[in-house]
């Protein structure tokens, strides 16, 4: 019959915390520094508020196992989907293991943006639907350019490449590889340099030899 969370205060390094079957209504501020938990029950409870229960938990990263079935707020139509997304962390929610169908459905659900860019640059994919093309309230007259491939942007200089690309930026594309290969061509590049320091002098080596040393040879790689 358990009503009140103050008594958790100072439980910091609780890792399995088991409040079912008790008369809990709200957990607002209760719960929130057991950053630890990696296993609450909470179903069997009073607990109406979806929104406020899930913020409450938000903190735990260490969660991978919860319940909160046989609440009221299970009824909330989007229930499960919600607590996926929010609690990422989670890999059993309410007795059933949570699926990588699920959590693609809650991404799609409650973050639509990130799910479409995913889906259309990720691992060099493109997307299923094609980009809109309205601007504000008209719709863009303007048909979109085709993208110059970067056989021929290899010719101009950095800085012109890259503001003719922003500049393909800026409009809308009828093909979805255009906005596929335009994302990729704007990335930051990353580079990595390896050296064999078997091969370079120590400073003792290089006052005794007392000669130019010679330029190192490294080998550069560039990531796009």
């Amino acid at each position: 019959q358990i009503q009140d969370l103050t008594f958790l205060i100072k439980n910091y390094y609780l890792t399995e915390l088991y409040l079912n079957n008790n008369e809990l209504t709200d957990i607002s501020g209760a719960l929130k520094h057991l950053c630890s938990l990696q296993i609450l029950f909470l179903h069997n409870n009073e607990l109406k508020k979806l929104g406020k229960t899930v913020k409450e938990l938000k903190g735990m990263i260490s969660l991978q196992t919860l319940n909160l079935f046989h609440n009221p707020l299970e009824y909330d139509p989007d229930y499960r989907l919600y607590v996926i997304y929010f609690l990422p962390s989670v890999q059993l929610l309410d007795r059933k293991l949570v699926t990588q169908k699920e959590r693609e459905s809650a991404l799609h659900l409650y973050n639509p943006k990130r799910a479409w860019v995913m889906q259309s640059v990720a691992f060099g994919k493109r997307a299923d639907t094609s980009l809109g093309t309205t601007v504000g309230s008209g719709r863009c007259t303007q048909p979109a350019r085709r993208l110059i491939m970067p056989s021929v942007l290899k010719w101009f200089g950095n800085v012109q490449v890259m503001d003719l690309l922003c500049s393909f930026c800026r409009l809308p594309f009828e093909d979805p590889e255009d906005a596929v290969l335009v994302r990729a061509m704007t990335r930051s590049l990353m580079e990595f340099s390896s050296v064999d320091w078997n091969k370079v002098a120590t400073c003792q080596e290089r006052q005794l030899e007392n000669k130019a040393e010679e330029p190192l040879e490294k080998l550069t790689v560039q990531f796009r």
